[in-house]
């Protein structure tokens, strides 16, 4: 007889993947909406912005409304002073996969941090802890030959990394080189093969729907309408709040979100200009919206790799309906499992 862990794992799982603002949160609601006719459905958020407390605007939060209409997991989980890992996420999305599959609910994987993804479905290797020591020798270097320099040395050791990532993406450059200096192993090779994360076995995702744009244009312009409106609701000031603790810094990976890390940034500026000065609000905007369409392609590159995903057009007039028929369709063929 399986246990209930052995039937969780068997029990396929609906997921909702996209770049930034491409219609995630609406087109999960809309599902869940329909879905809720015939079985409960609990969101699990797949988004690496969401899991910290007092960042709501700049990471687009779902409203306290939205998660009243569909229970939510995953979101609000850490202070943003203290890292969350694609390790940590496999362990609490397998527990949850679990306890929603043990209640007769059906578990909606929403969000666009490939990473936890590929993660989840693949299993990843037990990569080594961030070492303090070599982190400070790479932000030396960094600062001495800039982070393209370091870019282009991330390239010789681990072409595959280093082709995923912008020449300006520190963070993600800074931990490739910790992790080949460590274990003197490229940072690709801990994704290559189907390893298990925390002895945990892969979660079948058996039905993967990615909301991805024909026209990147229509994309960019999601983005700028979404970077205005998080400005209009006050994100400068929620940035401001998260500074005056005093315990952040902008090399937190909660502080590094794109978004928040160009905030910070202008911040700064503002604040070595001396006081009264004004804040560079245009350039803020423009910083920010650039750093969006870059993580944008970032994701919809990792998108493509995925093997066995249904493409949605995000920007089809009908991309809701579109993605709720073939969630639909899926029922209706039994590809996904009904409660």
């Amino acid at each position: 007889m399986k246990t209930t862990e052995e039937q969780a794992h068997a029990l396929p799982c609906l997921a909702i993947a996209g770049p930034t603002a491409s219609g995630k949160t609406a087109g999960a609601l809309a599902v869940a909406a329909v879905l809720a006719r015939r079985l409960p459905v609990e969101i699990i958020s797949v988004d690496s912005a969401l899991v910290y407390r007092s960042m709501d605007i700049g990471s687009a939060k779902p409203t306290p409304l939205e998660r009243a209409a569909v229970p939510h997991h995953l979101i609000d989980l850490r202070d943003p002073l203290h890292a969350y890992s694609a390790a940590e996420f496999v362990r609490d999305a397998t527990q949850l996969i679990t306890e929603i599959r043990a209640r007769g609910a059906l578990p909606l994987l929403v969000g666009g941090t490939m990473l936890y993804f590929k993660a989840l479905m693949d299993g990843i290797d037990d990569m080594p802890a961030a070492d303090p020591g070599v982190r400070a020798q790479i932000e030396a270097q960094a600062q001495q030959r800039g982070w393209p320099a370091l870019h282009a040395e991330l390239a010789q050791i681990d072409p595959t990394t280093a082709a995923r990532l912008a020449p300006a993406d520190s963070q993600r450059i800074q931990r490739a080189l910790e992790v080949w200096q460590v274990s003197g192993r490229p940072l690709s090779s801990f994704h290559t093969t189907k390893k298990i994360a925390n002895s945990a076995r892969p979660i079948c995702v058996r039905d993967l729907f990615c909301l991805e744009p024909q026209n990147r244009s229509w994309l960019h312009e999601r983005i700028a309408l979404r970077f205005d409106t998080m400005l209009d609701q006050g994100f400068i000031d929620e940035v401001r709040h998260l500074r005056a603790r005093g315990d952040l810094h902008p090399d937190l990976p909660s502080m590094r979100c794109v978004g928040y890390r160009q905030a910070w940034q202008a911040l700064d500026t503002q604040a070595a200009a001396g006081p009264g000065a004004p804040l560079d609000v245009a350039e803020l905007r423009e910083r920010g919206t650039i750093a969006t369409r870059q993580l944008a392609k970032r994701q919809v590159t990792w998108l493509r790799s995925m093997e066995g995903r249904q493409v949605i057009a995000c920007d089809a007039p009908d991309a809701t309906v579109q993605l709720v028929q073939a969630v639909l369709q899926r029922l209706e063929t039994g590809l996904v499992a009904k409660a």
